[in-house]
């Protein structure tokens, strides 16, 4: 029986495959032979001495460690979560670059936009120190320190702060969809090079623009000027395939409203000439506006005659006789009766009426309202906490702007630095105004906070428990406010987003060494141990720690998961059956013909699980004359 891979995907191996399926003839035996790759693409090698480059001590090391494969694991913390069972969001506690490995087998390609406000390298913040031997024991070290600052008389700080963020962007885009974006935050200190690596990992040609973010409207004093402003670099993975979205001018002025907010109406038909109902008889048909039901200047309209309703059809042009269309056909217009289409009165004459809710705008480049202000983001964690527990955290009307602009109702949004959990925050926000399915993943180092902060004071003794506290806090907030939106509305207005169905819960992981005994090389045997080993599992983790661990190998980490039954044994269904776990003890080879039965297309198990040698050796082979593909153990 094959055992499972110990380590994340490896990104190195990856690369070598993409450049074997293009040029078959310059790999052998899983190597590279550059000669010949240097004649295939021929004037297009630049081999010269003298050329433009941008590099530093280390930078050769860190490419190599971003795409070396994690050791480590993610460890479930239910207890921390929040609605464990329902919840599609993530929130991870780690060096954000062993997370970012950990979840390049699941996410790879499916994260549409990522946000990061990492540290501005301005002497007094921390910029981890990556260990190219052992990161996982790294990490664990130094998030006992209280002392990590990154002061500018350390010979290498530049050094070490490039370092860090290129390792981590250059993992960051492998996640990203063929479409998707990343916005970076930063200040002048580091936005220069922080231009320039951007510029190497996801290609100059897809720098979309820099945005110009007023933080400080008051401004700063730094001597010689008061600064008033940072920035948003913004890039995507392959411009061509980039979609962003028109966010809302808000600016407008509305004459009516609604317990949406502010409208103006505009017909419903439209008034271009070259659409009629000869051409567009899809779009040709009544609607009945029904007589006294009407609230303030509107009335209630439907697509079905009732006996106190008047049929109405889109007018003809006055010109030419020209007979107009609706813009819409009946499946939109049936899912918007009475919520953004509805009857109008005009001079003894009844209209089918759009609620133009707002205009739209593209994102400027220049973001210079209040909303987007550090000190609007300090007051508003100051008012979930009724405390000032973190300094300068991002305000919520930048993340929301961002997220409208690069992402879809049902994208995944990724912040790696996720600090107080803003992005987080807007994710939800936003979810709860426009009823999308958008899930956040946040990952966050356990930075320890200061013993004389007021957030040690209140009790928090990490930046990851402030942060999951909060997306706790507003999360409770919003849907209470959609609760408090509902009752007032009644049952007229399916518009409104349903408190019971949204999303505000949360998954908690933290980064951890393997499950694995076998797997973690930092664990010695001796000649004693080695032969009387049989229990792969660490006494101090659970199933489910080893499930979660298999999953990621697997890259089915973001698939539902289920405890079932099987001969009484326990055991876990992934993605409907597509992978089963088995992690019980005294396998029989009844119980695997029982697996076979649900027809998994995988399944593992823990190799000392089974009753006897015999009934494992048979395993593997029962289950794929049953149908199963693959068939692994720990």
């Amino acid at each position: 029986m094959n055992k499972i891979e110990s380590t994340s995907l490896d990104l190195e191996k990856l690369n070598v495959e993409r450049i074997k399926e293009l040029f078959p003839n310059v790999v052998t035996e899983g190597k590279i032979d550059f000669d010949k790759l240097k004649i295939i693409l021929g004037d297009q090698v630049d081999d010269r001495v003298e050329k433009y480059q941008f590099t530093w001590n280390g930078k050769s090391s860190t490419i190599k460690l971003a795409q070396s494969p994690s050791t480590g694991t993610l460890i479930p913390s239910k207890d921390d979560s929040k609605n464990w069972d329902t919840t599609g969001n993530l929130y991870i506690e780690g060096d954000n670059l062993e997370v970012l490995k950990q979840l390049q087998k699941t996410y790879y390609g499916k994260i549409k936009m990522i946000y990061i406000d990492p540290p501005y390298n301005t002497g007094g913040d921390f910029v981890y120190k990556d260990d190219f031997k052992d990161n996982i024991q790294n990490y664990k070290e130094q998030t006992q320190q209280n002392n990590r600052a990154n002061p500018e008389t350390n010979g290498r700080y530049h050094t070490d702060w490039l370092n860090m963020m290129y390792s981590r962007l250059m993992l960051a885009k492998n996640l990203l969809t063929q479409n998707g974006v990343i916005f970076i935050s930063i200040d002048d200190n580091e936005d220069e090079n922080l231009s320039k690596i951007c510029n190497e990992i996801f290609g100059d040609n897809n720098f979309i623009g820099k945005f110009v973010v007023n933080s400080t409207p008051n401004a700063r004093d730094y001597g010689h000027i008061g600064k008033m402003h940072e920035y948003v670099l913004f890039y995507s993975k392959s411009i061509e395939h980039t979609t962003t979205s028109m966010i809302a001018d808000l600016d407008r002025n509305f004459k009516y409203n609604d317990n949406r907010g502010g409208f103006n109406i505009h017909p419903l038909y439209n008034s271009n000439v070259a659409f009629t109902n000869k051409n567009r008889p899809n779009l040709y048909y009544p609607f009945y506006v029904y007589i006294g039901e009407q609230e303030d200047d509107f009335y209630r309209i439907g697509l079905d005659k009732k006996s106190n309703s008047i049929e109405v059809y889109p007018p003809k042009s006055v010109k030419d006789n020209v007979q107009f269309v609706w813009r819409w056909g009946k499946e939109k217009a049936s899912q918007n009766l009475n919520t953004e289409i509805i009857g109008y009165k005009v001079n003894d004459e009844y209209r089918i009426v759009q609620k133009m809710r707002h205009s739209e705008k593209l994102i400027r480049s220049l973001l210079i309202d209040t909303k987007y202000s550090s000190r609007r983001g300090t007051a508003e964690v100051e008012k979930i906490f009724q405390n000032k527990l973190f300094s300068f955290p991002k305000p919520i009307g930048l993340l929301y702007d961002l997220i409208i602009a690069g992402s879809e109702q049902d994208s995944i949004i990724l912040d790696f630095f996720s600090g107080s959990s803003t992005t987080a925050h807007a994710v939800m926000q936003l979810n709860a105004e426009d009823g999308g399915n958008r899930k956040f993943i946040m990952v966050q180092l356990p930075e320890l906070t200061d013993e004389s902060s007021e957030a040690y004071k209140a009790g928090y003794k990490n930046i990851c428990e402030i942060g999951k506290e909060r997306i706790r806090r507003a999360g409770e907030q919003i849907k209470q406010e959609l609760i408090d939106k509902k009752n007032k509305a009644g049952l007229l207005d399916d518009n409104i987003v349903d408190p019971e169905t949204f999303d505000n819960g949360f998954k908690v992981f933290k980064l951890e060494s393997t499950n694995i005994i076998p797997w973690d090389g930092t664990i010695k045997f001796d000649e004693d141990t080695i032969f009387s080993q049989t229990e792969v599992i660490k006494e101090d983790r659970t199933s489910l720690d080893v499930l979660y661990e298999i999953m990621l190998k697997y890259g089915v980490f973001d698939k539902p998961v289920e405890e079932i039954k099987v001969n009484g044994k326990t055991m876990y269904s992934i993605a409907k059956g597509y992978l089963i776990v088995c992690l019980d003890n005294n396998i029989s080879l009844e119980d695997v013909k029982e697996i076979g039965k649900l027809k998994p297309r995988n399944v593992i198990f823990k190799e000392s699980g089974f009753r006897n040698d015999n009934d494992k050796i048979n395993a593997t082979y029962t289950l794929e004359k049953l149908g199963v593909e693959e068939v692994k153990s720990i």
